[in-house]
Formats: C-alpha cells, structure tokens, sequence
C-alpha cells in the first residue's frame, strides 16, 4: 500500500486510511511507539498499556534478593526525609 506524507502545520504526516486503522484495531488519538531501521523502514506500533496484575505477573517471587538490598535498609537520610 501506498501512502504519501501530507504538511500538516510545521509537520509531516502519513494518512491512514480507515480501513488499515480497523484492521489493526488502532484510532486516532491512541499512542504509539516509532522506530526506524538501518535500511530505512519505519515501524509503528500501539503503545504498550502496563497494569499492576500484568507487571506482578511476570515477577518471580522466588528470585533472590538484590545483593544491595540491605544498604537501602541501613541507609542514614540524605536530607530533609522524614521518616
């Protein structure tokens, strides 16, 4: 598919047209990431939306402890904390 880049303001835009944003289920307003590759393609993909559950899930509970752990604990206030 051909798309061609349109001046919209101080910037340049590429025009979707509504049928490729159904299809990928995407809309305007919705973030997104862009990446650019060494030969030249351009990659744009929906920005990835975190949850709690979502980040609690790919933790291993059972993964050891950082080795600097205990400095935090023992760490003294550096300025105005409150604790």
């Amino acid at each position: 598919m051909e798309v061609v880049l349109r001046k919209y303001g101080n910037s340049t835009v590429a025009v979707l047209p509504p049928a490729v944003l159904k299809n990928l289920g995407i809309s305007a307003g919705q973030s997104m990431t862009l990446e650019t590759s060494s030969d030249g393609k351009i990659v744009l993909a929906p920005k990835r939306k975190y949850t709690l559950a979502s980040m609690l899930a790919e933790c291993n509970p059972k993964a050891p402890a950082p080795v600097d752990l205990a400095l935090w604990d023992a760490a003294r206030p550096a300025g105005q904390e409150v604790w």
